[in-house]
């Protein structure tokens, strides 16, 4: 029971639990002021009650979010959740897709979804199997031992993606042209296949990609499959991206309306004489403005432009450009267009293929800064200093024609000493400015410290028939860092001036790690003879200091997989609670509005909170609303970053399925129960070692050191080591690689003194 606010007035200061139960019981967000207005408590007790939050923090109890505080292992008011059954009463029951479980022991809480009893006309009724938009509602009548009923109610906002009970594979049909087999595209049933009875196939033919349902025949019988829907032939490596398509239901077709606004969409220009004068774009078309991008790209949503700045003021300053194709200007609110965006989240960007989220006509033609052509586009105008510090910006509604079209490739060569035709011309009066603006950009992030992990990247060429030719690990060039700073300075203008104009938006969030995470890293330092910080704000730097301290040593892989798992993900939110990695306090999306809902939604809320014109965000937008997209545009991101990890899977293993018996060297990735994940250096493919075949020893889990340890052998196999291992089974169609571990491993103890002996603390920092 809540204590009476009147009563801690008095003296008499609430509890843990009574704060705990006032934490849960709050509809909204709660923070320290919340919690000492409830309860009375000011003056010198506000600083009992910050000791009081930092003791349930340590005790696991509390989670915090910036300035937001959550009851441990609790949602927020809104999520993302999968039905994924019935109770007893039939009453349908969600998990939350986003849940750390702690490998089984913190199982996702469960959720009773309410449905209304009258659905509105044209309102989609959920099913088993649908992933819904729920405001959730804890249940306050489960017991203290929380085995009864569910964690929470959940009413849905809305249903994201509505999927049949069905199983996705591959069609095999039997020699004898009568049925035929399915070959299931999900790891977890790799080796198994159901039959398929002659008539049951629906006009499938070998190679097809397929939906099946599944008839259970008795507790020993068979089971069999009946093909419900074709979804396309995977005879080629070039359709691969087809199954992670289908598996996570992406939106891949626009809608008949959509399609019509975007083809009768007319090319913006300049506000002709009459024109409301909200409406007016500033001309900027002499402004050599620049597009640099992968040589492949076929939409540029960013262009950028340096020079010195002229004020005496700031000598050695210089007054960078930002330039955004101006999508808001093509997609209104509302229209097919908007919603059919909204539903995509993001575009999807496969090896052999893109799933946009806008239709071509506008991705690729109006909306993307052609050279040459008169493009729309909002821009910033940032004045930044000798150490590369922003002194001030402003936003601008303009007209803008690029100067060219470069490659990531094409500027490095030029500044490099080898311009090519296109970039002679621009070297001095465009490109040398921009990198000059660049170093001292280079030296404003050093000092603000982001975090420095060291993750390479993989990249597959293909070839003409979508198979993959060679797996390459690009080349970070000065030339992608610039653009990366350009883009994180752009963002944290937008961020402040509608923080600053009380506008509603949707921030791009990182957490800080939780508690949890931090105390299992430092039982992993501690294994190799680190200590972790023990004091001072939690900040990247400390993340940096700890990778610098591995650099040299035999640990370096190991640290950096393990300092990464140890973040948080970053999100969509409209709370700010700032950006960890890159060391910021605001941070919003606003340069890729083609292929980010996140950042169109800052761009209309920039075009109402500057009056930049009549296309902006709703005036009855609410905060609410906003939180739905956020929740809605995570999921969609996290979805499409699976898609795409999975496709990469599927085409490495049909290009490594001919190599079966070849030995590789890779590093161990991840390390369960079950057994050993392990990443080959050449081609970044992942495949799994089976405990079981490691040896007659048996294996146990070392949670605090990321490693199996061989019971009576003492061998050691961690996260990170380096290993090497011989290809022995690869199932293209599932995405996945069977190994044998050919290395002998080493011991716990000897592992451990090797670290510490290894250990360098002059190393050099790498940064991504």
């Amino acid at each position: 029971m809540r204590k009476d606010p009147a009563v801690a007035a008095e003296g008499h200061l609430p509890s843990k639990e009574d704060i705990l139960a006032f934490i849960a019981d709050s509809p909204g967000k709660v923070g320290k002021r919340e919690i000492a207005r409830a309860f009375g408590i000011g003056g010198g007790q506000r600083v009992w009650l910050k000791h009081i939050l930092r003791e349930l923090e340590d005790e696991g109890a509390l989670d915090r979010r910036g300035k937001t505080l959550n009851r441990s292992g609790s949602l927020p008011p809104v999520v993302v959740a999968d039905i994924t059954t019935r109770d007893r009463d039939g009453e349908f029951i969600a998990l939350p897709t986003e849940w750390d479980d702690g490998d089984g022991e913190n199982p996702a809480p469960r959720i009773l979804v309410n449905l209304p009893r009258r659905p509105k006309q044209g309102q989609p009724v959920p099913g088993v199997g649908d992933r819904v938009l729920l405001r959730l509602e804890a249940n306050r009548d489960r017991d203290s031992a929380g085995k009864r009923g569910p964690a929470y109610f959940g009413r849905v906002i809305k249903v994201l993606t509505k999927t049949r009970a069905r199983l996705l594979g591959i069609f095999r049909a039997d020699p004898d042209g009568e049925g035929g087999r399915l070959v299931p595209v999900d790891k977890k049933m790799l080796g198994r296949e159901i039959a398929i009875r002659a008539g049951d196939g629906g006009g499938a033919v070998d190679g097809d990609l397929v939906s099946v349902s599944v008839a259970r025949a008795g507790r020993f019988g068979e089971s069999t499959a009946k093909v419900i829907e074709r979804l396309g032939s995977l005879k080629s490596e070039r359709a691969v991206s087809l199954v992670a398509i289908h598996t996570h239901d992406i939106p891949n077709e626009f809608s008949p309306a959509a399609l019509r606004e975007a083809e009768e969409a007319q090319p913006v220009t300049l506000a002709t004489e009459g024109s409301r004068q909200e409406d007016r774009r500033e001309d900027w078309r002499t402004l050599p403005l620049i597009t640099i991008d992968p040589a492949d790209a076929k939409d540029h949503d960013d262009a950028v432009h340096a020079a010195r700045d002229t004020d005496p003021a700031n000598d050695g300053g210089y007054v960078l450009t930002v330039a955004i194709a101006d999508v808001a200007a093509y997609v209104r609110p509302g229209t097919a267009l908007d919603k059919d965006a909204l539903e995509r989240g993001n575009s999807v960007y496969f090896p052999d293929r893109v799933v946009p989220m806008l239709p071509e006509r506008i991705s690729n033609d109006l909306g993307s800064l052609r050279p040459h052509e008169d493009r729309p586009a909002l821009a910033v105008r940032i004045v930044i200093d000798i150490a590369g510090r922003k002194r001030r910006h402003s936003f601008h509604r303009i007209m803008m024609r690029s100067a060219a079209k470069l490659s990531y490739q094409q500027a490095q060569a030029a500044i490099d000493g080898t311009p090519d035709d296109t970039t002679a011309p621009l070297l001095e009066g465009v490109l040398r400015p921009l990198w000059d603006a660049y170093a001292a950009l280079t030296d404003a992030r050093d000092d603000r410290e982001p975090l420095a992990l060291d993750l390479p990247e993989r990249k597959l060429i293909l070839k003409p028939d979508g198979s993959i030719d060679r797996v390459i690990m690009p080349e970070r060039l000065d030339a992608h860092r610039l653009i990366e700073e350009c883009m994180i300075l752009a963002n944290v203008c937008a961020a402040e001036t509608l923080e600053q104009a009380g506008s509603p938006l949707i921030f791009r969030t990182h957490d800080e790690p939780s508690v949890e995470k931090l105390r299992a890293l430092a039982e992993v330092l501690a294994s190799i003879g680190l200590k972790a910080p023990k004091s001072g704000a939690l900040t990247p730097s400390l993340f940096n200091g700890i990778l610098a301290h591995v650099e040299n040593s035999p640990n370096r892989d190991f640290i950096n997989e393990v300092v990464l798992r140890t973040q948080a993900q970053a999100e969509y939110s409209v709370d700010n609670y700032g950006h960890f990695g890159l060391n910021l306090r605001r941070y919003a999306h606003f340069t890729s509005p083609i292929r980010r809902y996140a950042d169109l939604i800052v761009h209309r809320a920039l075009i109402r909170a500057l009056k930049l014109g009549g296309d902006g965000l709703p005036a009855h937008t609410t905060r609410e609303e906003l939180a739905e997209v956020a929740a809605s545009i995570s999921a969609a991101e996290r979805r499409a970053m699976a898609a795409e990890r999975e496709t990469t899977d599927r085409l490495i293993a049909h290009y490594m399925a001919d190599q079966i018996g070849a030995s590789f060297t890779g590093r161990i990735a991840g390390v369960t129960r079950a057994g050993l994940f392990v990443r080959l250096a050449d081609t970044g493919a992942d495949g799994f070692i089976p405990a079981s075949t490691l040896g007659t020893d048996f294996f146990r889990y070392d949670e605090s050191q990321h490693a199996l340890v061989g019971s009576r052998s003492r061998k050691m196999y961690r996260l990170g080591d380096s290993v090497e291992v011989r290809l022995m089974e690869a199932a293209p169609v599932a995405g996945a690689l069977r190994f044998e571990l050919l290395s002998s491993g080493g011991t716990a103890r000897k592992a451990a003194r090797t670290s510490r002996d290894g250990a360098s603390r002059d190393s050099r920092r790498r940064r991504v």
